[in-house]
């Protein structure tokens, strides 16, 4: 965890969630939101139609691509929300174990949603995040 994320806890509230309730940025902090990642090849292509956990992995991948080009880590999400294109709970866990596995000991707050349909075909998972990052002080 970076300085200026800081992960909140609350004793008070079920400790089964695996990630903070809340999150804190300190100043002076950038803030960087992402678009929902996706799970799509460098052509453009939905990779691993049919497979949660697989498409997971692909957007986890993506979303670290597009958090380093703002200059950004995983380490500096402060909150994502995770779509999964199904009304099976099952799929809702095995991606989200994936995306839970990638962001490691850093447990950011998350919303886990069940949806009807994503953009691309064949396309079951997105995940889209807020980050922060140490300002430059000028």
């Amino acid at each position: 965890m970076t300085g200026t994320v800081r992960l909140i806890r609350a004793p008070q509230l079920s400790d089964v969630a695996e990630y903070a309730y809340a999150a804190g940025v300190t100043p002076p902090a950038r803030l960087v939101f992402t678009a929902g990642a996706c799970p799509l090849d460098a052509e453009g292509r939905t990779v691993a139609p049919g497979d949660p956990a697989a498409q997971a992995r692909q957007v986890m991948a993506n979303l670290a691509t597009a958090l380093a080009a703002a200059g950004a880590g995983l380490t500096d999400v402060v909150k994502t929300t995770v779509y999964v294109a199904s009304s099976d709970r099952a799929d809702l866990v095995a991606v989200w174990e994936v995306v839970r596995d990638a962001f490691g000991d850093h447990d950011p707050p998350s919303t886990l949603l069940g949806v009807a349909v994503l953009g691309y075909t064949d396309q079951l998972v997105e995940v889209e995040a807020v980050a922060a990052v140490r300002a430059e002080v000028g």
